[in-house]
Formats: C-alpha cells, structure tokens, sequence
C-alpha cells in the first residue's frame, strides 16, 4: 500500500486531483451510494431543475459493467498517462495555464453535450488533453495495438477509426478531437505561425491562485515557437513567463 500511495503522491497535482475524482465518483455511482441518473448530463434537468452539479459529474462519471470495465480502465491510463505528461511537459510550472487548458474544454464539451444530448462526457474530455499532447509532440514516434508505429500527429485519429471499427461509434472521439483542435489553434497556431490576434488568454485571477514556478520535470514537449512577425506578452505569476492566446465510447490502447 505504501508503494501506491508513493506512487499516487508523485502524480502531479492537476492530474492526481482528476485521476482521484474520476475513480471517485464512477465508485459512488457502482456502489448506489448515489443514483447514477443523478450523475449524467440530462440538458432538460439543467436548465429547468438547475442541476448545476450534472455538467461536473458527467465528466467525471462512468458506468462499470462487466461490459465496460476495461473501457474504463483505457480510458483512465489515458487520463494518467497524456496528462501527466502535459502537466510536466509543456505545462511545467505553469499550472494556471493548464487549468484554464482544462477549463476551456470542459465548456467546449459541455456546451457540445448539451446540443447533442449526449450523457457522458469522460472520453471527450480526455481525447481532448490526448489531442493537444499530440500536437505538442507531434513527430514524437509512438507504438499502437499489434505493434504498429506513427508519428503522435496521427494518434487521435487512429484511436477514432479504431474505435469506430470496432464500436460502430465515433461521436466522443471526435468531439474531444476537435475540442483539442479549437484550443491548440486559438491558443498557439492562430496567435504565433499564422500572425493573427490572441482570442484566449488564461485569466490573471488564476496566476494568483496558482502561479507560475520553475523546476520539475520537463521534456515531454513544448509550445511552438512564435514567430518573429508575432508579438511576444510579458508574463504573468512568479517564475516563468505565460503565453497569451487569444452514445458508443470505444478507445483503444497506445
């Protein structure tokens, strides 16, 4: 026990809190201990019952059956493993940015389960994060089910078809894909290789609560380079200097 907990104590704290919270509460709706109707996203039920809580909880729930366990646990090793690696790649000792990163997607993802109707928005969430370390790594060369080897670039996408293949559903994948997308764009492609204006900023309240800090641990990535047509923002927070940026559900395994 004392292994785990050593182990679980060296997630970085963004993901450890996350990585917690999504065993958490997917047990509390196993064990009953709360009705899991009360845990999906039901649109009707947010905007006439104010269940405000129903767009967390949905990101963060996942029914275990026999069916979907090994689901479920794919869908965690992704979580630990994509984001971790952002947090102490190329997020490192910039937690309000990756806080706000997180933030700008769950509401991308929720507003898009609200239009679609859809009940559980775990998977988006995490395509997303897997999405934007691909981007941050994308000639990084990683290995796929039955040995096959590609580029980063191309794993959301392979882990789409698959998953379409043998799941016959592709809609979370997808969403979480181009959630991912938006953001890597606005925040980086847009503002720094095309020369455009930042529409994303992360807001300065958070450099507050969570401020910059250098150290830790690097290397699994970095943030493009701006241009030298583009406009470099001073910094915000101590130590380290900030950008300014502006129902199937299959996965498969890297």
């Amino acid at each position: 026990m004392s292994d785990i907990g050593d182990w679980f104590r060296s997630v970085p704290p963004i993901t450890r809190s996350w990585f917690a919270a999504s065993i958490a509460v997917p047990l509390i709706g196993k064990l009953g201990l709360i009705d899991f109707r009360h845990l999906i996203l039901v649109p009707e039920f947010v905007y006439s019952r104010f269940h405000l809580w129903r767009p967390v909880t949905a990101t963060l729930f996942f029914p275990i059956t026999p069916n979907t366990g090994f689901l479920y646990l794919v869908n965690l090793y992704f979580l630990y493993h994509y984001s971790s690696r952002l947090e102490t790649g190329a997020f490192d000792g910039r937690p309000a940015d990756y806080i706000f990163m997180l933030f700008f997607n769950w509401i991308c993802i929720v507003i898009t389960g609200m239009m679609m109707d859809m009940r559980l928005l775990m998977i988006p969430l995490i395509m997303s994060v897997l999405y934007v370390w691909a981007q941050f790594n994308k000639d990084m060369i990683v290995s796929f089910w039955f040995g096959t080897r590609f580029k980063a670039h191309y794993l959301p996408w392979v882990i789409l078809g698959f998953n379409f293949i043998i799941g016959g559903s592709f809609v979370n994948e997808l969403t979480g894909n181009l959630v991912g997308h938006l953001y890597f764009f606005l925040m980086y492609k847009y503002p720094m290789d095309l020369g455009g204006r930042s529409f994303l900023t992360t807001p300065e309240f958070l450099y507050r609560y969570f401020p910059n800090r250098r150290g830790g641990v690097s290397g699994f990535g970095a943030p493009p380079t701006r241009r030298p047509a583009a406009q470099e923002q001073p910094g915000g927070g101590a130590g380290g200097g900030r950008h300014n940026w502006g129902q199937g559900f299959r996965l498969g395994g890297e």
